[in-house]
């Protein structure tokens, strides 16, 4: 095991699960993977979903608050904190289509938080492969469309990656 996937690993929450967890409702062919749950099983997802949400936000908060006031990875994360604290403050719509959409828009906070912890903990992590990027270990630098499209993102991509598309 690398000393990159060991400091992911020793980090005080499971981000990699919970990444996982939300990066299956997002896939471009899982809407109607959600449909056939049962309203139990869609309310334990929620459930889970929403629980995640309340354990990363103040961890995130913590770690973007200890940068410069104007630094724009603390604000971008104190952002996405609002965002996800306010779609806690929300229901589903009725019925299970509501409580799909519901879910995926969960899903979406967890991940963009999910994608914060370790950057502001001081891991680099490949946006294709969403492995830790140790030091030392080949990669470049990447800019890529945000999802609004109005703006590029930049990281960091292992050499490797380079050439792979992620859809989500």
């Amino acid at each position: 095991m690398s000393a990159t996937r060991a400091r992911i690993e020793a980090m005080p929450l499971d981000v990699v699960t919970m990444h996982d967890t939300a990066c299956r409702l997002l896939e471009p062919d899982a809407a109607p993977d959600i449909l056939p749950l049962s309203a139990d099983e869609l309310e334990t997802l929620i459930l889970q979903l929403r629980g995640h949400l309340q354990l990363l936000a103040p961890e995130v908060e913590q770690l973007a608050l200890q940068l410069p006031q104007d630094s724009v990875p603390r604000y971008c994360a104190l952002a996405c904190i609002r965002e996800a604290r306010g779609k806690l403050q929300t229901s589903p719509r009725p019925g299970r289509s509501g409580a799909a959409a519901y879910a995926r828009r969960l899903a979406r906070a967890v991940r963009a938080l999910c994608e914060y912890y370790p950057k502001l903990r001081g891991v680099r992590l490949c946006p294709a492969c969403e492995e830790p990027i140790g030091d030392g270990e080949p990669s470049l630098p990447r800019d890529y469309p945000s999802p609004s499209g109005s703006a590029a993102r930049s990281s960091d991509i292992h050499a490797n990656c380079s050439n792979v598309v992620r859809l989500h």
